[in-house]
């Protein structure tokens, strides 16, 4: 396991204090790229060595920094210790993980949904990189702000919408608890873009406009027309945009829409479901019956204890009868506990569905069987 220590007011991690002894490394000299001094034209000589140990995809690196500065005592530049920049594109400072490795997990992590445990396993047994889970999610932590310092360049946000004609923005509030902070998020639909997100306490329209002043603001700087607003009827919504936005459509969001015309709907269906619930009932006395049924009954003395023999074919098919009876009250069970679904297909009418489904195969069984299991089968 490789062992970092957390230094106050550093972001992140010093550089591993503790490798592994029996661990080869590849070393890696790098010299400043500059040759002579900006500031008096003297040429530039070396004054000190850093060295750092990083863990890259092609294995662990030994990277010693040569570093320079301006010989001459009178210049001003003279204190100034140069290092080489092509350090940065190996690993940012006071990083253990080369960019070749904290790519690598934020594309595993967010492109295919990587938990940190399938991470952490992943690393040890390709790349033989030990890192800790909460190390693993630091660095993730640090992929995303980067992602987001990347999203919102000037100069990629502009060539993201060179050939668009008109934006279409969204907004929403995602709250995680009752009582917690409303995670706020702007987005772009045409481009499917977040613009941005800031978590607000309260949801007033002084707060909440002032996110969509922001959003004019990134509107103006891109020079498009907005062509559409869309979000739910808040009220902080509703004037918040027609205060920032005069001209601008403001579009009713189609899924908040949905759900409150299908409202009606849903509290029928969930009267439905209470109503079907108290019909079908008894499974757990049925379940107890056939239980009891195939427990074994009190073993005689073991100087008494008969010898072993087979179980006839009666027996068999008795069994077979009281596992589809256990199967069938199992079906029934889930179906009843169902309650995922949503306006489009309600989940009583799906619980109907399945309840008929489970009739229909209830039938073609006690047409195909007799005797005793038709009285089991049939209480179900």
């Amino acid at each position: 396991m490789i062992v970092v220590k957390y230094i106050p007011g550093k972001e992140g991690t010093t550089m591993p204090y503790r490798w592994p002894a029996d661990m080869i490394f590849t070393r890696l000299d790098l010299t400043v790229e500059e040759r002579w001094c900006q500031a008096c034209g003297c040429r530039l000589t070396l004054c000190d060595h850093r060295h750092r140990r990083l863990f890259t995809l092609n294995g662990p690196l030994h990277v010693v920094c040569k570093l320079a500065h301006c010989p001459a005592a009178v210049c001003p530049a003279h204190t100034r210790t140069l290092s080489p920049e092509s350090e940065t594109a190996l690993a940012m400072p006071w990083w253990v993980l080369g960019w070749d490795v904290v790519c690598w997990l934020g594309h595993r992590r967010f492109a295919r949904h990587w938990s940190v445990g399938q991470l952490r396993a992943e690393l040890a047994d390709t790349y033989h990189i030990r890192l800790s889970d909460d190390a693993i999610e630091r660095y993730i932590r640090r992929y995303q702000q980067m992602l987001a310092a990347r999203q919102h360049d000037p100069h990629r946000l502009a060539s993201a919408y060179a050939d668009v004609d008109a934006v279409i923005l969204a907004i929403d509030g995602l709250q995680p608890e009752k009582g917690h902070e409303t995670l706020y998020v702007v987005r772009e639909l045409t481009q499917k873009r977040v613009w941005f997100a800031e978590a607000l306490l309260s949801s007033a329209m002084v707060e909440v406009q002032q996110l969509l002043a922001q959003a004019r603001s990134w509107v103006e700087w891109l020079g498009k027309p907005v062509r559409l607003w869309i979000s739910d009827k808040q009220d902080a919504f509703v004037r918040g945009i027609a205060a920032e936005f005069p001209d601008v459509a403001h579009r009713y969001c189609a899924n908040h829409f949905l759900r409150d015309v299908a409202k009606p709907v849903l509290d029928a269906d969930s009267r439905a479901k209470v109503k079907m619930r108290r019909t079908v009932r008894g499974l757990r006395t049925i379940e107890r019956e056939v239980l009891a049924d195939r427990r074994p009954s009190e073993a005689p003395p073991l100087a008494e204890a008969p010898q072993e023999t087979p179980p006839s074919e009666e027996s068999q098919a008795k069994e077979g009868a009281q596992a589809v009876v256990l199967d069938y009250c199992a079906a029934v069970r889930g179906i009843l506990n169902d309650d995922q679904g949503g306006p489009l297909h309600p989940p009583g009418l799906r619980m109907a569905e399945a309840l008929e489904d489970v009739q229909a195969s209830l039938q073609r069984t006690l047409e195909a069987k007799k005797g005793g299991l038709r009285t089991s089968v049939w209480r179900v």
